[in-house]
């Protein structure tokens, strides 16, 4: 039987215990790659559970406590995934909070969480994952990259989102953080991409399509009619962390069931 391209291409998948996380953790365990599951301490069950389920089938994964906002821990997930695995060539960089307010209303501590955790954590993850990519360099025979590294971010990092301050900041962020790493670190064959989720089903935004008068409001803002699943992010993912995608670097993939095409234009404005 044909080995799997993603089986010796270990992946961390970081906030990786709900949400979009956990569904690209099990895609990519199910394309053959041994994963990485970050999590935070009260999610210590789940992802139990989560990686009975991938040796179950056959994967390898391993769970990581880490907050990606702290240099020390983040460094110490590293070290793990590479003492598992040997080394690491897929980084999701997924981990994100939200801490909604009005602006004036909006405190300094918030603020600030939100950007050490989506735009920090991410700066974390990835300077941790291009130096393994560097350390370990360019296998052909196991993929023409050194490495792959894929910001989650979100529409909100072109459509402004009142009461969001905080979380449209760092997504504007991590537009320009990923672009300038895809440019930089290029030349060491290092692709970096970044997935923009619209809305999609998940605990974050529960109150966004939880009733049936929220999701009616909701899909007004989606031409293709349909709330996202986690699953659609993790196919594209999928492919933006495979091989079929090496000469991919730079790009903003939406997955957004139209959400950017300005729907309010939809009757000439």
């Amino acid at each position: 039987m044909e080995q799997s391209p993603f089986a010796r291409q270990p992946a961390l998948i970081t906030g990786a215990a709900s949400g979009i996380g956990r569904a690209c953790a099990l895609h990519l365990a199910a394309k053959g790659a041994p994963v990485v599951i970050n999590h935070l301490p009260h999610e210590q069950a789940t992802v139990e559970a989560m990686v009975a389920d991938i040796e179950q089938a056959g994967g390898r994964a391993l769970g990581v406590v880490a907050d990606v906002s702290n240099e020390e821990q983040v460094t110490e997930m590293f070290a793990k995934a590479v003492a598992a695995f040997g080394t690491v060539y897929i980084l999701v960089n997924n981990a994100g909070i939200q801490k909604d307010a009005e602006f004036a209303e909006m405190s300094v501590a918030d603020w600030q969480r939100v950007l050490d955790v989506n735009l920090t954590g991410q700066f974390l993850c990835a300077r941790a994952a291009a130096r393994e990519f560097r350390r370990r360099g360019v296998k052909p025979e196991i993929s023409p990259a050194a490495g792959k590294i894929i910001c989650m971010s979100s529409v909100h990092q072109v459509i402004p989102w009142a009461g969001h301050a905080n979380y449209a900041a760092t997504k504007g962020g991590i537009h320009m953080l990923m672009a300038t790493l895809a440019q930089e670190l290029a030349p060491a064959r290092i692709r970096v991409n970044a997935v923009l989720p619209g809305a999609i089903r998940t605990p974050i935004n529960r109150p966004a399509w939880d009733t049936s008068e929220a999701l009616n409001d909701l899909l007004r803002l989606i031409p293709y009619g349909r709330i996202g699943e986690p699953e659609d992010i993790a196919k594209a993912v999928g492919w933006l962390a495979s091989d079929d995608s090496d000469y991919v670097n730079g790009a903003n993939l939406a997955v957004d069931g139209g959400m950017l095409l300005y729907p309010g234009f939809a009757g000439h404005g």
